[in-house]
């Protein structure tokens, strides 16, 4: 009798260390909740600490980077707010209030460059990308190829004339889709994890012709400018601008998306 008592007890502690855990109010979304609420009261650099301790630990989503852009915009930091509206646009390319945003915070980076246009179907297959996460797009490509080999194995065993047409050019038409949306995947994860374009943060900085001090003045930037990296050479960056001008910076002077 003792024991199952002792049985009892230990399952009702069990349950309720379970209970009191799975009730634990320090989730993601409730932190996201505490942090939106020192928002909205006005706390902005409270707000910004606790979105971004949620962003540095691992959490993505475009709320959280179009919130913490809009703190840093209320705190007057232009290349912070640029920042984070570029890498929401990433997680959500067709939000409007990200591009809105984006727009009024690029009005106040001192620097305007003419940019050389992107061609529109390479802007088009940018935005269908991103329109979906790389994984969903690799979940998509799979099983269209499974499936594609199902209605392949249709036309190769069915002796139906009209199977065999309807098993060739269904599995032609997956197998297409496989070979886009695999496309889609790998463009989505390198435009959000291996992405060239960077923010300057520093509040001036000299492009030089070589990667060290010595090197010729080749144009002067300010922060928040958008630009693309390439190459790096010790602690600097090759960056390319907008209008197509190259040269070297600091690596300590941008960051990437």
């Amino acid at each position: 009798m003792n024991r199952i008592k002792i049985i009892l007890l230990l399952a009702f502690s069990l349950l309720s260390a379970g209970l009191f855990s799975s009730g634990s109010n320090d989730t993601p979304e409730t932190r996201f909740k505490e942090a939106g609420a020192l928002y909205s009261s006005g706390r902005y650099q409270a707000a910004l600490d606790k979105w971004l301790e949620l962003y540095n630990s691992g959490y993505r989503s475009a709320s959280l980077d179009y919130n913490i852009a809009n703190a840093y915009f209320k705190m007057n930091d232009v290349p912070g707010s640029v920042l984070f509206y570029e890498r929401a646009l990433l997680l959500k390319p067709a939000g409007e209030d990200i591009h809105y945003n984006l727009q009024i915070a690029r009005g106040l980076v001192v620097d305007k460059f003419a940019e050389i246009p992107e061609l529109f179907f390479v802007t088009w297959f940018n935005f269908l990308s991103l329109s979906f996460a790389s994984n969903t797009w690799a979940v998509i490509s799979i099983a269209s190829f499974i499936i594609c080999l199902l209605f392949v194995s249709l036309y190769f065993y069915t002796t139906n004339y009209r199977h065999k047409v309807l098993g060739f050019w269904i599995g032609l038409s997956l197998l297409i889709i496989s070979g886009a949306t695999y496309s889609f995947s790998s463009r989505n994860k390198s435009l959000v994890y291996n992405n060239d374009k960077a923010i300057i943060f520093t509040p001036v900085v000299n492009g030089k012709s070589s990667p060290d001090s010595s090197g010729n003045d080749l144009f002067v930037i300010h922060e928040g400018t958008k630009v693309s990296v390439g190459d790096k050479v010790g602690d600097w960056y090759e960056i390319r601008l907008s209008d197509g001008n190259k040269g070297w910076v600091p690596a300590n002077s941008l960051t990437k998306l």
